[in-house]
């Protein structure tokens, strides 16, 4: 490039280039790295350094180039910076003005030098001895503070040995190129200080995110981590369709952002659960409320079976047989106490209820005690009744109902938050785990083609995870195979999607999640 060609335009094009590059790079190495190249361009520098203020007010290095040493360090680079953060204040408190850096922040200007061999009042000797360890001659030298919006110095932009650009011989660093520099570096700063506020709101709202899931989880014993372990299922299902190569799935494919929005849905599918009751989700046996009402039944029995006692020495003094008197008395006992065990057995929910239990549950409940007032009751109400016939776990058809507008709630809750547009489909996602490829799941009754693949993917998740739960209370943890015998059926019968357990399969996400999240008494695989 000659001198012509490198004209002052050229050079305010280039920071225009590098200005418009900056405002839209995401990756924050990535970003550091064209701050410094962009300044070496505008410059025609053959080195530089970009230094950042870290948490200690320490100068850190954070990207190092030099062109014609062919070294670059730090940035996107796999190559670490092994210099010490650089002190603005000696141990005893005065400013350290002996360093270029330094001294540009702590005077808060930009630091002109032309010849670094023949300047007092800086201590290069540091300079000296890389130079003569490389064969290098460090001669220009121009550092920048880097201010932000808020005026506050981040860092400084050093650069090194400005080029003639026809001899590329070592020339000053003229007052254009100084006042340029001092552009970039502005608008460096703001995109610096812009990058790492979006980052820290991206690490607030994560932390959100997981503090709601986490109460979740901490809400009930019984489903604890639940809503921790969910995410990394999911996560593992989408990597597989992601890598998909054939059937319906080829076509599958994840951003960094979609993989960000799908796991926040994961960690807040279960939200809605802060609005059902504890009994409801904690209900471990089918008569638990805040208390599991089996015990007032075995004290209504014990009651019963003192009165048979008193019925017993009642009509021996009315002059009945004592020894007839004491068979009906035993007789008496051993039906409560197997009317008792019976109905301990059946409210423990693991268990199916036949036709023939339900009818027994409602035969023992006519049975009657006298009450504090005299008067007798049935041994069981209504709504005791009515729990104990439930034909299959714990949950009457009303608290069911209570349980499943979880999904409901889940739905309104994220409905009403004002996602960025990098997170729109969160509530969709969320909100459709409960749904079947079949039309018979909830709350919409959505069949494959209305359900988006991420919702499919947390539908197996949620269900493989409470298949592989260690710590609900109406099951055994189940084995791995068990587990993906069930699912198989599922799929089979078309309540998950066939494809994405086929990958779920193919891929292996079940072994991996085994080797890493359950007991090796579950891992039967």
């Amino acid at each position: 490039m000659s001198k012509k060609d490198y004209s002052v335009f050229t050079k305010i094009s280039l920071l225009n280039e590098v200005g418009i590059a900056l405002s839209s790079e995401k990756n924050f190495s990535s970003l550091l790295e064209q701050i410094l190249f962009g300044a070496k361009q505008i410059t025609n520098a053959d080195g530089g350094t970009l230094y950042l203020l870290n948490a200690e007010k320490k100068l850190e290095m954070v990207v190092v180039q030099t062109h014609s040493l062919d070294i670059h360090l730090g940035g996107n680079t796999d190559k670490p910076i092994n210099f010490k953060p650089v002190n603005l204040y000696h141990d005893d408190g005065t400013p350290n003005l002996s360093m270029v850096v330094t001294r540009a922040v702590i005077e808060d200007k930009p630091i002109n030098i032309v010849d670094a061999y023949n300047t007092d009042g800086y201590d290069f000797s540091g300079t000296y001895e890389f130079d003569k360890s490389t064969g290098y001659h460090s001669q220009s030298f121009l550092a920048v503070p880097m201010k932000n919006h808020e005026n506050d110095i981040i860092g400084v932009l050093q650069l090194i040995n400005a080029l003639d650009p026809d001899s590329k011989e070592i020339i000053p660093f003229n007052e254009q190129d100084q006042h340029l520099v001092e552009s970039l570096a502005s608008q460096a700063a703001v995109a610096i200080t812009n990058k790492q506020l979006i980052d820290s709101l991206n690490e607030l709202f994560n932390s959100l995110v997981q503090l709601i899931a986490t109460a979740i989880d901490e809400k009930s014993p019984h489903t604890s981590n639940h809503c921790k372990r969910l995410p990394i299922i999911t996560m593992l299902i989408a990597d597989a369709a992601h890598k998909a190569e054939e059937g319906s799935l080829k076509d599958f494919s994840m951003t960094d952002e979609d993989r960000f929005e799908l796991e926040v849905a994961a960690w807040l599918h279960d939200c809605g659960k802060l609005t059902t009751p504890e009994y409801v989700m904690d209900k471990s046996t089918k008569l638990e409320r805040v208390l599991d009402r089996i015990e007032f039944i075995d004290l209504r029995l014990e009651i019963m079976k003192r009165e048979a006692l008193i019925a017993k020495f009642s009509a021996i003094a009315e002059g009945i047989d004592k020894e007839k008197a004491e068979l009906l008395y035993q007789d008496k006992i051993q039906m409560l106490n197997e009317a008792g065990e019976f109905l301990r057995s059946h409210n423990k929910g693991g268990e199916f209820m036949h036709e023939d239990d339900i009818r027994k549950v409602k035969e023992l409940a006519k049975l009657e005690w006298t009450g504090k007032d005299g008067l007798k009751q049935p041994l069981l109400t209504d709504d005791e009744v009515n729990n104990l016939c439930i034909v299959k776990g714990t949950l009457s058809d009303d608290e069911r109902e209570i349980i499943n507008n979880h999904i409901l709630a889940t739905i309104k809750m994220l409905s009403t938050l004002p996602f960025p547009k990098h997170l729109q489909n969160v509530p969709e996602y969320a909100g459709g785990h409960h749904e079947r490829v079949d039309g018979k799941g909830f709350p919409k009754g959505l069949v494959k083609d209305e359900m988006s693949v991420q919702a499919r993917i947390m539908a197996i998740a949620d269900i493989f995870e409470a298949l592989t739960a260690r710590d609900r209370p109406y099951k055994d943890p189940m084995k791995l195979s068990e587990s993906i015998s069930i699912l198989k059926k599922m799929s089979e019968t078309g309540h998950i999607d066939a494809d994405l357990f086929d990958v779920f399969i193919n891929q292996s996400v079940h072994i991996k999640y085994a080797q890493e999240h359950l007991p090796a008494e579950q891992n039967d695989m």
